[in-house]
């Protein structure tokens, strides 16, 4: 895309009404808009993106809630660790046996935190951030299908990302497209093949 705006999602999307795995980056948001223009779509929102500002605030130490935050956000991803692999039935209920209770007591917890807090420092922007994309970063509890990050998006474009460079001499807009489209291709391709070969994706970084 040439950009990250709004129109461009718009315009990648078009009439798609299926699930969009992105962090909360605003120009997606607007997929699930009742009078989108070819239906709603379904966004779901990452869990490596939301942990970060919880990382960011315990960095300099003395973060006990961050600290507290991170455990639990740690025993989430623990819960996704033994059933990666399996496939989306499977995964949803061991998501509603295991990790909607664990969330619904999460939220909760940083519920009476954020109730005590002044907004401004590192804590409390990682908890808002958490309240205001709490709906796309929990949508993983009602279908199995859906991750609970964008790890394994991010870690198929760092090739891409790194050749940058070699895409500078691309010779003219049309050739940059071409090179875009045949490097979609190539990850799609990736993608269907593990998924028909039964093999389970890798590792979140």
């Amino acid at each position: 895309m040439p950009g990250r705006g709004k129109v461009w999602a718009d315009k990648l999307l078009h009439d798609y009404h299926g699930i969009v795995q992105c962090d909360a980056y605003p120009g997606y948001q607007h997929i699930d808009a009742p009078n989108r223009k070819g239906g709603l779509g379904t966004p779901a929102f990452c869990w490596s993106h939301a942990r970060r500002y919880f990382v960011e605030a315990a960095r300099g130490g003395n973060a006990p809630i961050a600290d507290e935050a991170l455990k639990c956000i740690a025993r989430l991803f623990e819960i996704e660790r033994r059933i990666r692999g399996s496939n989306p039935e499977e995964r949803l209920v061991v998501r509603q046996a295991e990790a909607k209770p664990l969330l619904e007591e999460f939220r909760a917890w940083l519920e009476t935190k954020r109730r005590k807090m002044y907004r401004g420092p590192p804590t409390a922007e990682a908890i808002g951030y958490m309240f205001n994309q709490w709906d796309g970063l929990t949508r993983f509890l009602e279908d199995g299908r859906i991750d609970l990050s964008t790890n394994a998006v991010e870690r198929s474009m760092r090739p891409i990302a790194l050749q940058r460079k070699n895409a500078l001499f691309a010779g003219h807009d049309l050739g940059a497209e071409n090179w875009a489209v045949i490097a979609s291709l190539i990850e799609t391709l990736q993608a269907q093949r593990t998924q028909s070969a039964g093999l389970p994706r890798r590792r979140p970084a």
